[in-house]
């Protein structure tokens, strides 16, 4: 199996039951343009994203780490006119990118960037987001996932889901004697699951334009 392999399989899907959509691939268009890392999720996981948070009726989704917008307007669409929607990012310039992908999705009066660090913006989350959230979609830097899991934790409630992207690294997460902050933390994140009784998670492998990879499924009991 190859990456060309990934590819084409990855655009057959995407191209037979995702379709083109003006607003997705302008934020990926916008996103290039202004020279942002191309690490958007892939459309089928951005369309996985979708289906879990209409699946669970979500009104209210925590995402960390906006970059582009490209995933926030995927689990933006699937809320109803009044939910709410909080995405944090770290860096200005992709949060104003994201702002205007957003507009143009015509998502801009449920979906809300905001720009700092995550770990320095989640207690004020906390502190007037309203009530708990439905879905958290974490997809922000490796080295805070064990952090990201516990305030997902307290802003959540039974039955919300957190989603953890980028979890395999390439394969390099049974690496214990990496030194990489981002396996290190990713390490960190699956021993946190594996000894938290609040938690009941799984996790799966993708493959695809992204390369070898793969998403922490986490479901608050």
């Amino acid at each position: 199996m190859s990456e060309v392999q990934w590819n084409e399989v990855e655009s057959y899907i995407a191209g037979r039951i995702i379709g083109e959509d003006a607003a997705l691939s302008g934020a990926l268009d916008a996103v290039e343009a202004a020279g942002m890392p191309a690490i958007s999720v892939a459309p089928p996981e951005g369309k996985l994203l979708h289906l879990l948070a209409r699946m669970l009726g979500a009104r209210r989704i925590l995402e960390i780490g906006t970059l582009g917008g490209y995933s926030t307007i995927w689990l933006g669409r699937a809320l109803p006119e009044d939910g709410r929607l909080i995405s944090l990012e770290y860096e200005p310039r992709h949060a104003e990118v994201a702002r205007a992908n957003i507009e143009r999705a015509g998502l801009s009066d449920r979906v809300e960037v905001r720009v700092g660090l995550a770990l320095d913006l989640l207690p004020l989350v906390e502190a007037d987001a309203g009530g708990p959230f439905d879905l958290v979609f974490i997809d922000a830097d490796k080295a805070s996932i064990p952090e990201y899991i516990r305030w997902s934790k307290l802003l959540t409630r039974r039955g919300s889901l957190i989603i953890v992207d980028n979890v395999v690294r390439g394969g390099r997460v049974t690496d214990s004697n990496s030194e990489d902050p981002s396996i290190v933390g990713t390490r960190a994140m699956f021993d946190l699951l594996a000894a938290d009784p609040d938690l009941d998670s799984t996790a799966i492998q993708t493959v695809g334009s992204k390369g070898y990879d793969g998403m922490a499924f986490i479901l608050v009991k």
